[in-house]
């Protein structure tokens, strides 16, 4: 029987890029579809202002997931993400640049996730910037996922907010606690899955996959 494994993430978590590898790995995997749901973990209510004290902390934060995961965090991110206190930490515009994907071309989001990743943690780009996200895609080849996020779309909004409060939805059935969660979906049978695997070894969390 296929399974459809729902990923839970927000943009904006560091936990969420250092799973990168394993998400990237899952969408070759047999007999399971892999399902993307944003959470709005750092969105509306979630987002906030980036502080002094926010700054050092997300860069503590970063550098533990660096250790563990091999995922980069530049300094180029530090100097210019980090440093803005212009705009605020908020995962809402890379949510709408997802959906805008999903809706469009939905079995390339996950490599649409992985570029608006890698241009705020390795190229130090504001991802909380509508252009910036236009261009992301654009670099992908992903023309009618930009000009959609382009254009003031309120049927892309009502899209993000239903896969938010679908994602929430889920995470309250299951008890998870945050995000990245997976929850593999097996008939009527759901199974949050345990993540720390997916953050050093990839293989490890696909054999737990299997074993589910």
């Amino acid at each position: 029987m296929s399974s459809t494994l729902h990923y839970v993430f927000d943009p904006l978590c560091g936990w969420c890029y250092g799973a990168s590898a394993t998400v990237a790995a899952l969408v070759d995997a047999a007999d399971v579809e892999l399902r993307l749901m944003p959470s709005g973990l750092f969105q509306d209510d979630g987002a906030r202002a980036m502080d002094e004290a926010f700054a050092a902390y997300a860069w503590s934060n970063d550098q533990r997931i660096e250790r563990l995961t091999g995922q980069r965090f530049t300094q180029r991110y530090r100097d210019q993400v980090l440093a803005d206190r212009a705009r605020k930490f908020d995962s809402g515009p890379a949510t709408l640049a997802l959906t805008a994907v999903s809706l469009t071309v939905p079995e390339r989001e996950v490599e649409a996730l992985k570029a608006i990743q890698q241009a705020r943690y390795i190229e130090g780009m504001d991802i909380t910037r509508i252009d910036v996200l236009v261009a992301t895609l654009d670099s992908l080849g992903l023309t009618e996922a930009a000009r959609t996020l382009q254009g003031d779309d309120r049927a892309l909004q009502a899209a993000a907010d239903s896969r938010v409060a679908q994602a929430q939805a889920l995470m309250r059935r299951v008890g998870a606690q945050g995000v990245p969660a997976f929850v593999l979906a097996s008939g009527d049978r759901l199974a949050l899955l345990r993540a720390n695997a997916a953050y050093s070894d990839p293989s490890a969390f696909l054999a737990q996959l299997a074993a589910a």
